[in-house]
């Protein structure tokens, strides 16, 4: 059913349908460039923390990718839909619930809402203590999924920040800096691959390192 959901979610919100792609395009591109062309570098293969860095970094992909999943299908706090009948509100409030006189009537999908539960035009519903419609997830960010959308920015600005870390570590290392290190297995067309990947992906990390860390610092 969540599935099913995201899926008519797409269906309304063309960039809703993109943006996911894109974040899962750039995260596994960052995941084969850091086991394919930066950990065989010269300044880091012959290291024994060499595996540890190839577990720890797919390690927090699978956590990246686990939390975007669950921020995506889970549901942000949907109010219940409406009856169907032009200005018959759906389902009061419970006649015990808290601050149950501060609940209003949505006019656009004629039903009861709490207080801090706000409509989605993309959507196309209300949802309890939304904060906006992220077109990364493709879904509303509100009171039941904000902790996963908050989990995925922290996780992907950490994942921005060890790869950039592994690239400075590759160019910056004693074997990156030696004339005899320039060149891998004596092939200078392969260090010049490897080395179009490290800048790819460096701009890449930084790129969406620094916009996930303003929008981590927005939502915390």
């Amino acid at each position: 059913a969540a599935a099913a959901a995201a899926a008519g979610r797409c269906g309304r919100d063309p960039c809703g349908a993109l943006c996911p792609l894109l974040t899962y395009l750039g995260v596994g591109y960052a995941d084969y460039a850091v086991l394919a062309h930066v950990l065989p570098q010269p300044a880091l293969r012959g290291s024994p923390w060499c595996p540890f860095h190839a577990a720890a970094f797919n390690f927090i992909v699978l956590l990246l990718l686990a939390s975007h999943t669950r921020a995506v299908l889970a549901d942000p706090g949907e109010r219940p839909p409406a009856t169907g009948r032009p200005h018959i509100p759906a389902e009061p409030p419970p006649p015990r619930a808290q601050g149950w006189e501060d609940w209003t009537v949505c006019d656009r999908c004629e039903a009861y809402r709490p207080p801090r539960a706000h409509h989605c035009r993309v959507c196309h519903r209300c949802v309890r203590r939304r904060d906006h419609h992220c077109p990364w997830i493709n879904n509303c960010v509100g009171e039941l999924n904000q902790k996963y959308f908050i989990q995925f920015l922290f996780y992907t600005g950490l994942a921005s920040l060890y790869a950039m870390g592994l690239v400075l570590a590759a160019w910056l290392g004693p074997a990156g800096r030696s004339p005899a290190g320039m060149v891998t297995g004596g092939d200078g067309t392969n260090n010049r691959v490897q080395t179009a990947h490290c800048i790819v992906l460096l701009l890449e990390s930084l790129l969406f390192g620094a916009f996930v860390a303003v929008v981590f610092y927005d939502q915390v």
